[in-house]
């Protein structure tokens, strides 16, 4: 599996990006490959390159290493 960390993740949207630590390109994350709970940015994650329509994303993506202060999410009015 690869590594990564998780550089942003929207959970009202339901997708973020995914820094990979081998310096590749970051990669889409959809709600819909996460096994188990949300993400938060900063999280260690494990995860298998996919493809779509659009490119590569993240599959399959298991949080390792949960962030323990993730930043607070911004609500707009």
């Amino acid at each position: 599996m690869t590594t990564g960390t998780v550089k942003w993740y929207d959970p009202e949207k339901g997708y973020g990006f995914i820094a990979r630590d081998d310096g590749d390109a970051d990669l889409f994350v959809h709600r819909t490959a996460i096994m188990g709970s949300e993400l938060n940015e900063g999280d260690r994650v494990e995860f298998e390159v996919g493809s779509s329509p659009k490119g590569p994303r993240a599959e399959n993506v298991q949080v390792t290493e949960p962030n323990l202060n993730p930043p607070r999410r911004r609500r707009f009015s």
